[in-house]
């Protein structure tokens, strides 16, 4: 599809560390670093603070959704340092997108066709004009289809729910692992059955399951593969 684009495309399912390894590899190779799923989680954020237990609804409703996408100021930016942070109506919501009811929410977001297409133009522009990195669930398959280099990170789900626990727990976060790991088997099946860009991976990714491997050994793994690819 065209001329590749200096990007690296990390997908996978929730909780398999994509976040932070993208973030590392990223400084490693002096790229931009763009969560696309901090940009759903921000969307996810916003509906929850205005329609609160109605936020489901205000989502499915197609006319409600379309005025709303007109208004809601969803923004990225990266710093000379290459820090990545994302804001709603230009307020640093970084933090407060990463709590469980945010995570609970986000997949019903992220399916929306309306919602993706507004995002992914963001996404595109952004990576059109610099070398990034970008991890999302269908960075490879639909964003950035033309990425020169392509990477699958995955894991067990029970260990990924664990990883998520521990995240929490270290927040000061009330967490239950049993209903964590319950809500990574739910996403998991939202994210490979929805019918608009589906969690998979891509022929062209490469496979990299991080069950017996700690966020190092992946980023420097990633970060050889990239080094190649780009020729660094």
């Amino acid at each position: 599809m065209g001329n590749k684009t200096n990007s690296i495309a990390i997908d996978g399912p929730a909780g398999a560390g994509k976040s932070t390894v993208a973030k590392r590899v990223a400084a490693e190779l002096k790229f931009a670093c763009v969560d696309s799923g901090a940009i759903y989680r921000t969307a996810a954020l916003y509906f929850i603070e205005k329609y609160g237990d109605g936020a489901e609804k205000a989502i499915e409703d197609k006319a409600l959704l379309k005025e709303e996408l007109k208004k809601f100021a969803i923004d990225f930016k990266v710093d000379p340092a290459l820090n990545f942070t994302v804001l709603l109506d230009s307020v640093d919501v970084s933090s407060k997108i990463r709590t469980q009811k945010v995570s609970n929410f986000v997949a019903r977001v992220a399916s929306n066709p309306e919602v993706r297409e507004k995002v992914n133009e963001r996404l595109r522009s952004f990576a059109l004009k610099n070398k990034v990195v970008m991890d999302g669930r269908d960075i490879a398959s639909c964003v950035l289809p033309d990425s020169r280099l392509k990477v699958f990170l995955t894991a067990d789900a029970k260990i990924r729910a664990r990883r998520r626990y521990d995240e929490l727990v270290a927040r000061g976060e009330a967490a239950d692992l049993n209903d964590i790991l319950a809500e990574v088997i739910k996403r998991d099946e939202m994210d490979e059955k929805r019918p608009v860009a589906p969690l998979v991976k891509t022929e062209d990714a490469l496979l990299v399951d991080s069950s017996n491997m700690n966020a190092e050994e992946v980023i420097q793994h990633i970060v050889k593969l990239a080094k190649k690819e780009f020729e660094l």
